[in-house]
């Protein structure tokens, strides 16, 4: 089993957000409408994941909302106005350290938007996903949305959210 450490955390975030378009500029909204919201490059880690299926490390922010659900244990359901960024990367090996998964190639960035009544038919929440260092945003249509509210009905008693909010002291 692998572990992944805080110091991981940091040098993922590092590597993953500190490329690529940013918001407020001419990354264009998913096809239902979200936009990429500003600043989540800055936002604080909740959790972080690591996939075997696609070999992916993933880590997992929050706006100040979603924080302070998540430091609060106020997640079940998460709170209107909370939204839950996904950061996804390949794993890699590190060069020096063979037993350590570290960050290689950003392969997207996704988005969870709660809105109890604006998303009601998709859980209550808006969901959003741009691919590649080009932030391209995935999807043909609005559509795509019902793609990703399918993928998280296993967790349905838990707000839709696989997310693990990390267990600080």
């Amino acid at each position: 089993m692998k572990t992944i450490t805080l110091n991981t955390c940091s040098l993922v975030l590092g590597l993953a957000l500190g490329g690529g378009a940013s918001a407020g500029n001419t990354v264009p909204p998913a096809p239902n409408g979200i936009e990429l919201p500003a600043g989540y490059k800055d936002w604080r880690v909740i959790g972080v994941s690591h996939r075997t299926d696609n070999n992916s490390l993933r880590v997992i922010l929050g706006n100040d909302r979603a924080i302070e659900a998540a430091r609060a244990g106020e997640t079940n359901p998460w709170p209107d106005g909370a939204i839950l960024a996904k950061i996804v990367l390949k794993d890699s090996i590190h060069e020096h350290w063979k037993t350590a998964t570290v960050p290689g190639k950003f392969v997207h960035a996704e988005f969870m938007r709660k809105d109890s009544t604006k998303y009601a038919a998709t859980g209550g929440w808006g969901y959003a996903r741009w691919l590649g260092q080009a932030q391209t945003p995935y999807g043909k249509d609005a559509d795509f949305a019902q793609e990703c509210y399918g993928c998280h009905t296993p967790v349905k008693d838990n707000d839709y959210v696989f997310t693990r909010p990390i267990p600080f002291p």
